[in-house]
Formats: C-alpha cells, structure tokens, sequence
C-alpha cells in the first residue's frame, strides 16, 4: 500500500495519527537544516515537514518538482496555518520517505498561473492535466455527466449503445472515412450522430433511449467545434414536441442543481426562430440583457409576417418601400436596423470611432456606422446631422427604444451580413457594459424553424436540421401533397416548400445553442417526400436510406427527440468560450494531436493490405 490517505483530506482531527502519502512534489522550501514540501494529488495539497534528521538524506537524494514522493510521517497542528487549503491547519513530520520516481524538469509550471502557452500545454497535455484549473473543469464535466444519467434513468431511459462503423451517407458535414481491408475499395464512416440508429430503437419498441455518445465531423474547427464531441443524445416514442420541452427543460435544470447549485425555478422562454431573427439578429439569442433589435427597414422576403411594420419606419413613408430618405447609405442598402445601448449617450469621439473601427473588422464586414446620441439635456447628437433633422433623429431613437443618456447604434447594408454584424455589435456592447455574466444562466427555447434553407456554396435546398425531420402538424399535406421538381439553381422563395416549417426545437443557454431536436418523420411517404424535396432520386434514397424506409414499413411510432452539445453545455458551465478545456485530450485548430503527432502517415504495409494509393508524397 503505498498510501493511507490522500493529499486532501487530512484535518486537525488527524492529528497524532500515523499516515502514509503518496503525490507528486509541488515545492520545495528550504529553511537551514528544515525543509518543507508541498505534495499534490488529485484530491488536494498537504505539506510536509522534513526536519535534520532527514537533511542528509534529503542532500543525498534531493527533490525536485513533480518527482513522485511516498513519506511517511506523523500529523502535526501547523504554527502557521494556511486557509487557502483543505489541509491548511496541518502538517505531517516526515519520519521516512521514498522517491518512487524522478522528473525531468516540466517545460512549464504545473500551477493555475502557469508560464505555459496553448501550444506547449497541449503537446505536453499530461503535465497540464495536472494543473488543479484542469482538473477542476474535468470535475464540472464528470459532474454534468453523472447528473444527466441520472436524471434520464429516473425518467425510464435505457442507455443504449450504437455503432461507430457505418454507413456513409453524407447529408450534412462530412463523414471520417475508415477503409475496410475485409471489404477492398470500399469504406466505413464514423457516425455524424447515431440519428438514424435511435430512431431504428424506436422501431423497435425502445421508447425512450439516451446515449453519452461520441460523434465524428470533418468540419472547419473554431473555439467551441472540435472533430469528435459528445453528445447528450435522447429519443422517445409516442411524445408531441410539448413533451420533449418539458422532458428536457426537466434535464437542463436538473443539472442547474446538481452541479451548480441553482434552483431554476423561472419558466423557460419560449420564442419562434422568426421573432429571434426579428429581435435578436440571430437563432441563439443571449436573453440575460435587453437591447432587442430595432429594424427600420427590411425586405419583405426575409419576413414576410412583418409587412404591418413597414408603414411605421421613422426612416420615411413605409421605410422599406423604396421611398427615398436623402441619406444615401440608407437609400440603397437592403436593410437598417440599430440597437439602443442604455448609459452610453455620453460616449465620447474616440469611443464612438472605436466601435466603427469595430465594426470595420473583416470579420464583422460593415463599411461604417451611424449613431444618434440621446443626451441628458434632450438633445440629439448624430453623425447623419446632416441629413436628418432633431424631429426624424428623435423618431428613428424613439423607435430603436432609446431613453435619455442611451446611444443608438446603426447599421445598414446587405440583409444577411447586416444582421449578422447588429447581433454581433449587440453581444460586444453587452460584453462592454458587464451585461454578459458567467455565473448568470439563462434558458431558452427556440422553436418553428424553417424546414428548408438555400445553401449558397452547394447552390442547392438542404434541410436546415437534418432530412428526418418532420413539418409542422399543419404542413404535413402540403408536403404529401404535392411533387416539387426542383433544380439545383432554384432561388430563395423559388422552392415550393419555402415557408414550411420544421416540428424543431433549439435549447439555448447565455447565447449558445447547447442543444437541438425535433420531431421525426416515421411515415415512408413522408420521408419519401422530404428526400425528394432535397434533389434526391429514388434510387439514391433507396441505396442510402433504405434500411430506415423498410423500418417505416412494420409499424413505425411516432417520436421526437433532442441531443445536447454535452462539451458546449461544460463550458459554459464553467464560464469558459472554449470546449476545449473540457476535454481531457482534444485537438488544435488544425485538428490535431499534437501530444501524439496525430493525424500521421502510415507504413506501406498497411496502405498495401487496404489496397489503397495516396496521391500525397
């Protein structure tokens, strides 16, 4: 036995006991002839004195950090006691000790401030796993997952596992390929999502499933994407989309409790992706704070539901109508819109110069910024002063909401870039102000998604969420009932089902989408239908999906379900923009390990048995 005790739990109470512990050297003080060591574990810190008796010993075989130490000793009452630790009001007095094994010298310090960048932390991943920082957050992980299985086992879920060798059937991103050496020529994939396997579970009569599962995308990689997560993956039988809200809501606040201690007794807010896109600039809408957009024009193709709004544009007879204002950058952009930001109205020039400059960024892509400045005396302050006078300044800030001492903020522009760069400038203005607060957790359903969406770069219709998804109740027939020929130039409006809407649901936390469902087509002529609608023949159906049409044929029930973004719901959590650090082992930016050098080439011999060719040299 190499320990009695582990490094965090020793207590006054302790006291005279004899203990034996095991870590890994921290620090080491030296004081004349006394020395002191800081030794660590996973559980915590306990400090060691080595009186003169053990000096010889110690000059003969001296310690440095992170060499693994097994002491034993007595516990001993501190003269001078740290607070900061568990174990700060004790001590032990080392009688004997082993080094168990050395270490070479850490390329950074193993500590919460560590001198370490992402880079070297990474490839030494082992060391800064180490870290207490680390740890913690692979604790709130372990949490989250421990408070998910539990919850979903009280509420009858069988955790079930499904395949990671299947089918390629690429609908979305792109599937990791593994060639098959049994099978010459031909390929397995790693799974995007066990989506058609949960929905064969509730063929089969599983009617509710959840797996913490692993799933595999080759998409571009940015903070919070990485080629493998994990999914909190759900599905059940005989529910309506009510059921699934209330089932996962159940979950989200559930974890709330267990692993932050927040009783979110509030009732979660519900929204339609339209109302989001109308106020918010965007589908995940951050609703902790206000400052909701204000659009002074728009074209009625985007929203459609919003032609009353027209003829109450403070921009000029119907705002949106073509009539022209004098102000040039307005007269010819798409659309305006503007968010009123409370307590800014006294920005000064270099202030105001440095949210334009913000907004110039090639990543938000405006070509400029106009503001009316709501100032204490009553007054407007803008730079349009020129082409607007006091009386339409007041009207366009009355209508973006403004009060006394707020600042309006104005873009104009493209319809789809403009937007974007509103909701982006709204979060930075938040995040300015203080308003975005990570120990502060905000809910939110977002629901009535379009089916169908215009992906320019494909220059085709794809399925917003994924081709299994059912439309709304209503638009069933609509869909049933007719037969779209649709070409791969079709243009927005130009598909027959344009303004169906999906039977989706988004759940959103502080901004982040953590989670998304919807209910699922389980009739054939249904799903026959909505993979016509994509572009795709029969015989392209049949050959990818086939399997899943032959379920639909003995019996299929309906059902619905939801997966959360398991690394998502982590960070934020942990009030961290990054999954990354909360993942034990993950990829850079490019996708690679580079603890391990991975991905890497491999010897002939293999690429000879899989009967494959690389054209890369």
């Amino acid at each position: 036995m190499y320990r009695t005790h582990t490094c965090g739990e020793l207590k006054i109470e302790n006291k005279g006991g004899s203990v034996q512990l095991a870590g890994w050297v921290q620090t080491v003080r030296k004081f004349g002839a006394i020395t002191f060591i800081d030794l660590r574990d996973r559980y915590g810190i306990t400090q060691l004195l080595f009186g003169e008796g053990l000096n010889a010993q110690l000059e003969a075989n001296p310690l440095g950090r992170e060499f693994v130490l097994q002491a034993t000793g007595t516990v001993s009452e501190r003269s001078n006691k740290n607070k900061n630790i568990p174990t700060g009001d004790i001590e032990i007095v080392v009688e004997s000790f082993s080094i168990l094994n050395k270490s070479a010298v850490p390329p950074f310090t193993i500590q919460d401030d560590t001198d370490g960048g992402d880079d070297l932390r990474m490839k030494y991943r082992y060391l800064d796993l180490r870290r207490n920082a680390v740890k913690k957050n692979l604790e709130l992980r372990y949490a989250v997952n421990r408070s998910a299985r539990n919850y979903l086992h009280e509420q009858g879920f069988y955790d079930i596992e499904t395949p990671f060798l299947i089918k390629s059937t690429p609908e979305g991103a792109r599937d990791f390929v593994v060639p098959s050496r049994m099978n010459p020529g031909e390929f397995y994939a790693l799974p995007q999502s066990p989506q058609t396997f949960k929905q064969l579970l509730m063929v089969s009569g599983y009617d509710r499933y959840y797996q913490v599962v692993k799933c595999f995308r080759d998409e571009d990689l940015r903070a919070d994407r990485q080629p493998e997560f994990t999914q909190i993956d759900c599905e059940m039988a005989f529910v309506q989309q009510e059921d699934i809200l209330n089932m996962f809501e159940g979950l989200a606040k559930r974890i709330f409790k267990d692993v932050k201690g927040i009783d979110y007794t509030e009732t979660v807010e519900r929204t339609t992706w339209e109302e989001a896109m109308w106020n918010y600039g965007n589908d995940k809408p951050d609703i902790r704070f206000g400052m909701k957009i204000a659009n002074l024009k728009f074209p009625l193709h985007v929203f459609p539901s919003k032609k009353e709004h027209l003829q109450t544009s403070p921009l000029g007879a119907g705002g949106g109508d073509g009539n022209a204002t004098g102000f040039a950058v307005f007269d010819s952009a798409e659309t305006v819109v503007a968010i009123s930001v409370a307590g800014a109205g006294e920005y000064s020039r270099k202030q105001t110069d440095e949210i334009t400059e913000w907004v110039k960024r090639p990543q938000i892509g405006m070509k400029g910024l106009a503001f009316i400045k709501c100032a204490a005396d009553g007054t407007y302050k803008s730079s349009m002063d020129k082409f607007f006078d006091a009386e339409k300044l007041k009207a366009i800030a009355d209508a973006a909401g403004a009060q006394t001492g707020d600042i309006v903020l104005i873009l104009a522009g493209n319809e789809e870039r403009t937007r974007k760069a509103i909701s982006e400038l709204r979060l930075e203005m938040a995040k300015r102000l203080g308003l975005r607060k990570n120990n502060e957790f905000k809910l939110l359903w977002v629901l009535d998604f379009p089916l169908f969406e215009y992906d320019e770069e494909s220059n085709r219709w794809v399925a917003r969420h994924h081709p299994f998804t059912s439309p709304k109740p209503q638009d069933i027939e609509v869909m049933i009932n007719n037969d779209p020929t649709i070409s791969n130039a079709a243009k927005y409006l130009e598909h027959p089902y344009a303004g169906i809407k999906a039977n989706a649901y988004d759940i959103v936390l502080n901004g982040n989408e953590i989670g998304g469902g919807s209910i699922r087509i389980f009739q054939r002529e249904l799903q026959e239908k909505m993979f016509a609608a994509l572009g795709m023949s029969k015989e392209e159906a049949l050959h990818k999906f086939g399997f899943l049409l032959g379920a639909f044929e003995y019996g299929a029930p309906p059902h619905g379900g939801i997966a959360f973004g398991f690394d998502r719901f982590c960070a934020i959590l942990g009030g961290s923009e990054s999954i990354r650090d909360f993942i034990a082992f993950p990829k850079n930016n490019s996708g690679r390990d580079v603890m391990l050098d991975a991905p890497s080439t491999i010897d002939e011999k293999q690429l000879e048995e899989l009967q494959i060719k690389t054209a890369v040299k």
